[in-house]
């Protein structure tokens, strides 16, 4: 299902979001985060899809993949660490604190007794447990019932101490929030709620790296034009999509690409924040394949971004999500084999989805000119699920990508 966001606008961006979000701090945040050991050195590749361009009828298809952002596995290491060094330079602001000091581990012996605590469907607990560890402070982790015990144990092996709890991510978001309060403890949680806004907007301000790698990319100057007619992000609770829409919504203004947001049917908390104007929550299960993205309800700072931005919401089927997962780790002469994780797929989902529908390749402005953007947020973080879906495990993807390379290239 599609449906056309009424309140979008074509306009420059606006000076309160900038207040709010910006590109300086994006750019700013990815300085910071080039001294993090645990990421890849360099920028993720974009790598092209000449063969799906050419089957779908469209110009090009870029594909910006996070699967090589760290060996996290995922673009949430672009959120948590930074989320996490701003807040400790905010409560420890008396003492002589630097943020890369703080990713190297220079500041360890002082804060040992800082405590920080977030809900996760698994990438961003493993992100925050992963800089929690490098930094020298402590953190407590809590999964909700769908959350598998593969993905407890890679968030575990950082050093984490885990809560388990028979709720939803919701209700995981709410316990971690009544542990906070009783023990003193600190919540770095990628989405908001009444109060608390600070911290996630730093987590979607880091993942604007994303969009400013890709644009330096495709050597975008100051005052060009966006190379992309469309941009596809995944929904969740609507962080990415804020983070990557807003960098290049203030970039390119009125001249900005049209994004097209994607989630799951059953997780559509978005899609129907675009039925009643407003935050809302999800109408199905929440539970899916794509568990980075089955989240139950609307971060409200996120939807303070998407609502004017944002041009479409679209809902995908856990099926199409891994219909999308084999075709992106099959591969073929013209288009190079990824390994592309369930929630990472969704927005390849959507793509192929409206371009199997004549009226809704209208209706978003899909045609032979059109130049896609879309992002492969994770890899294969839960290994034995991505083998069960795909039928091999991601390092046969990974073997048939290396012996593709060499006569090919990637961005």
């Amino acid at each position: 299902m599609i449906i056309r966001n009424k309140q979008a606008t074509r306009t420059d961006y606006p000076s309160d979001l900038r207040a709010i979000m910006n590109m300086e701090q994006a750019e700013e945040s990815r300085d910071w985060l080039s001294c993090w050991p645990m990421l890849s050195p360099g920028a993720t590749p974009v790598r092209q899809l000449p063969g799906l361009a050419g089957r779908l009828g469209v110009a090009k298809i870029s594909l910006k993949d996070e699967s090589e952002r760290s060996s996290l596995g995922s673009f949430k290491a672009l959120g948590a660490p930074i989320a996490l060094v701003r807040l400790i330079l905010r409560e420890k602001k008396d003492l002589p604190l630097t943020p890369k000091g703080l990713l190297l581990g220079h500041h360890a012996d002082v804060l040992r007794d800082f405590t920080v605590i977030s809900a996760t469907d698994g990438n961003h607990g493993r992100a925050l447990a992963a800089a929690a560890k490098d930094i020298g402070c402590r953190c407590v982790i809590v999964l909700h019932r769908h959350v598998s015990v593969e993905r407890e144990q890679a968030i575990a092996a950082y050093g984490a101490d885990i809560v388990r709890i028979e709720g939803d991510y919701d209700a995981s978001v709410v316990a971690a929030a009544e542990h906070a309060a009783e023990h003193g403890w600190h919540v770095v949680s990628d989405t908001s709620y009444d109060g608390y806004e600070t911290v996630p907007r730093d987590v979607m301000q880091g993942y604007g790296t994303i969009a400013a790698e890709v644009l330096a990319q495709e050597n975008v100057g100051h005052k060009a034009t966006s190379p992309y007619s469309h941009v596809f992000l995944q929904g969740g609770v609507g962080g990415l999509a804020a983070g990557v829409a807003s960098y290049l919504w203030e970039r390119f203004g009125a001249q900005r690409p049209a994004f097209i947001v994607v989630e799951p049917v059953q997780a559509d908390c978005l899609f129907q924040s675009a039925v009643q104007g407003a935050p809302a929550r999800a109408t199905g299960s929440v539970d899916s394949v794509m568990a980075g993205l089955a989240c139950g309800e609307t971060s409200p700072l996120a939807w303070r971004f998407l609502a004017p931005a944002v041009d479409f919401f679209q809902t995908v089927t856990d099926d199409q999500a891994i219909a999308a997962m084999r075709l992106l780790a099959e591969g073929n002469s013209e288009d190079i084999p990824v390994v592309g994780g369930e929630s990472g797929v969704a927005g390849l989902a959507g793509l192929l989805a409206l371009s199997e529908d004549a009226g809704l390749r209208r209706e978003v402005g899909l045609d032979a000119s059109s130049s896609i953007l879309l992002v492969n947020t994770e890899g294969a973080t839960a290994p034995s699920i991505y083998a069960s879906l795909i039928g091999a495990p991601a390092e046969a993807v990974l073997k048939r990508q290396r012996a593709w390379l060499p006569g090919k290239r990637a961005a």
